[in-house]
């Protein structure tokens, strides 16, 4: 008989994976495909929202499951419910978008839920084998729904890209894999963590951590591992767009902090190089990479390269202060970019979608209120004060600072610098250039309350930071919790 108490910690994870296998079933044996795919959808958001519980419900206290290879904390409680959350968010504002992409299909929501499992597995992992079996499920569902739209050109160009360069990102993590355990004797967390040591830690190990961080770069799209970022954001469905934007990018980065700040805390200067050149790359590349944009998709590819380097500059920093940086980071990024996708999902001209960032123009005089909640958002990314982006790049610079990184912190002020100008010259023109047709009136509920939720959010952040702050440091000694 199995002991209930040895599967309680990943109680979210078993009942994820169960629902997806019934959906397989319902997608399977009903003839209609819309009625197949209203079910499917609401079933997983549901889904989502029961995970959600079941996660804070079980994650009060450090424990583990599955023989010491899945392990759950108040840090990795934190960490779902932002991920379940930027999931259900995207879901919520897509039922238009799916209907007017032409994907509107069952299998869709069901690979999106896959690859929600799969990093909420990697979040948890505890054992490199389970942490590249994560991957890998939240890798090939995203795969397929890059390349979804199957009549579309562009879609199977960015399928076929993503497919072929994340090969080489596993191919890269595997042998960083097999490395680290050559030299440690431990695939475990806990084992290559007391394996390893300053005065003692052999090359072949720390060469074994960078092809593993360089693999996990290439997941969060941090330069030079950014290829394949543009083009793909590009040729998705707008809904996957946003759905790549958000939801992987906080299940990496937690896996950065997991591995780097807990299982190597002891040895920081076997992978504090490899970050903070990563976060200088991404910071240089995504500022400088936008400015010659005219697809707002595309623009946001490089925004996202370049918020991910300003989250891994908090990390190099290898202090407390510096992960709690991140974890706010991350906050305010899964909200600002929610909220843009929200607008970019429900504009259109003429009836077709509006990608192009010369289709805003005019946005002001047709949608006034959410031009001003795209004008807030646009200001939070560019890290203009008191909103919260200001915030957030504030928190990582500081704690750059105060490891020594002052260069670094430099480089992320002058890269802050450059992309205020591309965010600045979308709301210039909302509200400055002129247009003979207008945008269509017509903006779905679920992504006016997104969007107008997110830029409140945004805007009220300096009243929540002290308290959020305090939250994330008393889940902090959870991060490198090591039974016995």
């Amino acid at each position: 008989m199995i002991d209930l108490l040895i599967l309680e910690p990943a109680l979210a994870e078993i009942f994820l994976a169960s629902i997806s296998l019934i959906l397989v079933l319902i997608a399977a044996f009903i003839p209609h495909r819309r009625l197949a795919t209203l079910i499917v959808r609401r079933t997983v958001i549901i889904s989502l929202l029961i995970a959600l519980w079941l996660v804070v419900y079980n994650g009060n206290q450090p424990a583990y499951a599955f023989y010491g290879q899945f392990f759950t904390s108040p840090f990795m409680v934190y960490m779902k419910i932002l991920l379940i959350l930027g999931a259900v968010g995207v879901l919520l504002m897509g039922r238009r978008s799916t209907r007017e992409d032409e994907i509107e299909r069952p299998e869709l929501h069901i690979l999106m839920l896959l690859a929600v499992l799969g990093m909420m597995l990697m979040v948890s992992a505890n054992d490199l084998i389970v942490l590249y079996m994560g991957l890998e499920l939240q890798s090939l569902p995203l795969y397929i729904i890059a390349a979804i739209r199957r009549d579309s050109m562009r879609s199977s160009e960015a399928g076929l890209k993503y497919f072929l360069l994340g090969a080489l990102a596993s191919g890269l993590l595997l042998y960083g894999i097999s490395l680290i355990y050559g030299f440690t004797g431990s695939l475990s967390y806990d084992g290559i963590k007391l394996a390893v040591d300053a005065a003692s830690i052999s090359t072949g190990a720390v060469i074994g951590i960078v092809f593993l961080l360089c693999g996990l770069a290439f997941k969060i799209s941090a330069a030079p591992f950014h290829m394949w970022t543009p083009d793909v954001y590009e040729g998705s469905p707008t809904l996957v767009t946003a759905f790549f934007a958000v939801v992987p990018k906080l299940a990496i980065m937690t896996l950065f902090i997991r591995f780097t700040y807990g299982v190597l805390g002891d040895v920081t200067s076997s992978w504090q190089q490899v970050v903070v050149a990563l976060a200088a790359l991404s910071m240089v590349v995504g500022a400088i990479g936008a400015l010659r944009q005219t697809n707002i998709k595309r623009l946001m590819a490089y925004s996202s390269i370049a918020h991910m380097g300003y989250a891994l500059v908090g990390l190099s920093s290898a202090l407390a202060v510096g992960v709690s940086s991140v974890m706010v980071y991350m906050v305010i990024y899964v909200i600002s970019s929610v909220g843009v996708f929200a607008l970019i999902l429900s504009l259109r001209r003429d009836g077709r979608p509006a990608e192009r960032i010369s289709d805003l123009a005019g946005f002001s005089t047709s949608h006034p209120m959410y031009a001003m909640a795209l004008l807030v958002l646009m200001f939070s990314m560019a890290g203009i004060p008191p909103l919260g982006g200001f915030f957030g790049k504030w928190f990582v610079f500081s704690a750059a600072v105060e490891a020594g990184f002052v260069p670094l912190a430099v480089i992320g002020v002058l890269s802050s610098v450059v992309g205020a100008f591309y965010y600045l010259r979308i709301v210039k023109i909302m509200y400055i250039d002129g247009v003979e047709d207008k945008l269509d009136t017509a903006i779905p509920f679920s992504n006016r309350i997104i969007a107008t939720a997110s830029a409140g959010v945004l805007l009220l952040f300096a009243f929540v930071i002290a308290i959020l702050r305090d939250t994330i440091v008393a889940t902090l000694p959870f991060i490198v919790f090591v039974a016995g």
